[in-house]
């Protein structure tokens, strides 16, 4: 008996352009890896580069000689916390999260600047610190 074989025709996939791209993709997650690292503390000065202006609502300046002002107004430092509460609840009643500005001093004490930042995020109003650019 004579049976015939019938030659299928086979398919090929090329796979040249595969191996390359699984070579770049690995290549970009190792550059990727590298880079991220999420133990490196990175803290630097901030730097301004773009005019981006916040909506000022509530302008909170404190100056070289530790006096505190909100506006043009200056405060008198046993009273400045509640005064500033009162300011914030006061602009609530027109904006839903009112913009606490502060405008301090290089030569200002640090745990005042967040001491008036935390008075504000409790009263959940938004603080933006002013820079330099």
């Amino acid at each position: 008996m004579g049976f015939r074989r019938k030659h299928k025709e086979e398919s090929e996939v090329f796979t040249d352009s595969l191996n390359d791209i699984l070579f770049i993709l690995l290549m970009f997650f190792l550059i990727v890896a590298t880079l991220a690292n999420p133990n490196v503390v990175k803290v630097g000065l901030p730097r301004g580069s773009k005019d981006t202006k916040a909506k000022q609502n509530i302008m909170v300046s404190v100056d070289k000689d530790q006096q505190y002002y909100i506006g043009t107004k200056k405060i008198d430092p046993a009273i400045f916390d509640s005064l500033l509460r009162l300011e914030i609840r006061k602009y609530r009643a027109f904006v839903d999260t009112p913009t606490v500005v502060i405008n301090a001093d290089t030569s200002a004490y640090y745990g005042e600047v967040f001491r008036i930042m935390k008075i504000a995020k409790k009263d959940t109003a938004k603080v933006v610190a002013r820079i330099d650019q």
